[in-house]
């Protein structure tokens, strides 16, 4: 166990090969050579405004990154093995740190004018998404720190994000009950599902949270799938082609909700300090759409409606269209 000292309300696992001189140990006899030269690394958000970053396989604490002016919402690794961390606070500010360099700070990002909520940054490490309480989403490039574009669309605070695993999509998920996919190339919204039927009697841009708030949003290994977690106390699975959910399940004070990196379990956390562990739809993907997620690991939307193929391929490419 470790023990960070404050609240712990962002957490995040990072990795990359050890560094040189270290001698990485195995936690069980059961790990393979291969697994014993990764470095594990843990980052941990606190209410104080502190990110503590831990090595996992001793629990010593590595680095205690300070900056932040108020709670740390949110923390994100890049997945290619840099250790870059970006953290995103209350105080409205986004951070990028580099932990291969003594926890040097690379940037501060600044452009929302609420609590920022959540950030992710997509799996090809070229964008971050960062979203707060003005209902807007903000683009940065990874490369550059600048600004790409925002994307308007919400009606209330939006609190989660996340990246499809080829980069090609962005869903994000808000107190308005609904969640947006995005291109995140071109800003254009391609599907919105609904939590709720929505009703002209409703203020949807309240302050408020309403009865089926989102609370948290995820995409699937094999980019078929999202499920999120709303405060009307149920768990959804849904079909990126389909815009009602596939199954529901119920949860009690649920706030986040993540897929095993391999597929086939759900995992919820609660306001009770419990993880819940669920079944989740475990496809085998169409040939088709593997081939569509070769291809947008490399290719951007712009690329793609440059390629002298049809337009009818274009639009499966760009996920305009199933098929």
């Amino acid at each position: 166990m470790i023990d960070c000292g404050q609240i712990v309300w962002s957490l995040a696992f990072g990795s990359s090969s050890a560094p040189a001189g270290w001698k990485l140990w195995p936690l069980s006899r059961q790990q393979d050579a291969k697994s014993n030269d990764t470095w594990l690394l843990l980052a941990t958000g606190l209410s104080d405004g502190h990110v503590k970053v831990w090595e996992v396989h001793t629990g010593r604490l590595l680095y205690n990154l300070s900056g932040h002016q108020d709670v740390v919402r949110d923390v994100s690794f890049t997945k290619n093995g840099s250790l870059t961390l970006v953290t995103a606070s209350r105080d409205k500010t986004l951070r990028i740190w580099d932990l291969k360099k003594d926890g040097k700070l690379m940037q501060v990002l600044s452009g929302h004018v609420q609590w920022v909520y959540c950030c992710s940054i997509s799996p090809d490490c070229s964008m971050l998404c960062s979203a707060a309480g003005e209902n807007v989403v903000l683009l940065w490039s990874m490369r550059s720190y600048t600004l790409i574009r925002k994307l308007e669309g919400h009606q209330n605070s939006v609190v989660s994000c996340d990246f499809s695993p080829d980069s090609a999509l962005l869903v994000t998920a808000s107190y308005d009950t609904t969640l947006i996919l995005w291109d995140p190339y071109t800003g254009e919204k391609l599907k919105q599902f609904h939590h709720v039927p929505l009703s002209p009697e409703v203020e949807y841009s309240s302050a408020e949270p309403q009865l089926s708030s989102l609370r948290s949003v995820c995409f699937s290994p094999e980019g078929l799938h999202l499920a999120s977690l709303a405060d009307d106390r149920f768990l959804r699975v849904w079909s990126i082609e389909v815009q009602e959910p596939l199954t529901a399940a119920p949860v009690t004070n649920g706030l986040s909700c993540t897929f095993f990196p391999q597929g086939g379990i759900l995992a919820t956390g609660n306001r009770d300090g419990h993880v819940q562990f669920w079944t989740a739809p475990r496809p085998l993907p169409s040939l088709r759409h593997l081939c569509r997620m070769t291809l947008r690991r490399f290719l951007t939307t712009y690329q793609v409606l440059a390629l002298p193929i049809p337009g009818k391929m274009k639009d499966f490419l760009i996920y305009r269209t199933n098929y």
